[in-house]
């Protein structure tokens, strides 16, 4: 299965290729980092302490316009030998999770190049493209999950409805490949847990489509509305408390990854369970990584 971008740079194309074999097969470990609790490793030295591993994958936000830290932190990580995801909550010309929910803007004046709206939208655009060219140039495979949740329509980028979203998601994708040239980008659809139709761009603007919940379910009814919509690799990309391995496989819905969210959701984990799961022979943990 090839990449959407087919001008994808060669760390980026064997990362692919190496998630794509994996799918169905075992399950990547991932954890979310927060930046405000003391250190930026408060998650990882928490799993480190009480699983006796880390996560293959760790979860970064360019949330409150942190392009510099999550660039170094991302460079950090992919020089341990793991994989890196961004996710951005942003308002509609930056800033952070408030202005995420709450903005609610006119799509119209969004998508007309001649608007002040869409103007301001590029502007804030280019300072996340910019940042994630200093990746590329440092050669580091991002997994790239921009708006997020969309069809829950909770943040701004989904309140203008479906076929808005599907414009708005070309509209980046277009920007960031063809005009920024950003040929590191695993591009990661991520539904809420309800994956509603019709919010799909389509085949050649993806690479990963996954959904999330935080009932504590490995998400099988999320698991078949996904794979209704592709056949593409699947995600579990945001989860509270993870289920052990052993009922994914059971379920019958082994997700390429998990990623359990930041600070009170990974201390809310049953330790032992966390413990199990991270050693589990189906998992893949940070030590167990190739090396791209």
């Amino acid at each position: 299965m090839p990449l959407s971008n087919p001008n994808a740079g060669a760390r980026t194309r064997a990362l692919y290729e190496y998630l794509v074999s994996s799918f169905g097969h075992v399950m990547l470990t991932g954890q979310m980092e927060s930046t405000w609790m003391g250190s930026p490793d408060y998650e990882m030295d928490y799993i480190e302490k009480t699983t006796g591993k880390l996560p293959a994958i760790r979860g970064l936000d360019f949330m409150n316009n942190d392009f510099d830290g999550v660039v170094e932190r991302a460079k950090a990580w992919d020089k341990k030998g793991g994989i890196v995801t961004i996710c951005w909550h942003t308002g509609v010309n930056g800033s952070g999770y408030r202005e995420s929910l709450d903005d609610n803007p006119d799509f119209d004046r969004l998508f007309d190049p001649s608007a002040e709206e869409h103007r301001a939208m590029m502007k804030s655009w280019d300072r996340c493209a910019e940042a994630l060219k200093r990746l590329k140039e440092a050669d580091v495979p991002v997994l790239w999950r921009p708006f997020h949740e969309f069809d829950g329509q909770w943040f701004w980028w989904g309140k203008g409805g479906a076929d808005n979203f599907v414009k708005l998601w070309r509209m980046m994708y277009i920007r960031f490949t063809a005009e920024w040239g950003l040929d590191n980008l695993i591009w990661v659809l991520g539904y809420c847990g309800e994956v509603k139709d019709g919010w799909y761009p389509g085949d050649g603007y993806c690479d990963l489509v996954g959904s999330d919940t935080y009932d504590n379910s490995t998400h099988l009814a999320g698991w078949n509305r996904c794979r209704k919509v592709t056949d593409k690799p699947l995600c579990f990309h945001e989860c509270g408390n993870v289920p052990p391995i052993g009922k994914f496989l059971e379920d019958g819905d082994l997700w390429l990854f998990f990623m359990v969210w930041h600070t009170m959701h990974i201390k809310a984990n049953d330790p032992e369970n966390l413990k199990a799961v991270y050693c589990h022979e189906h998992a893949v943990t940070l030590d167990k990584l190739p090396r791209f």
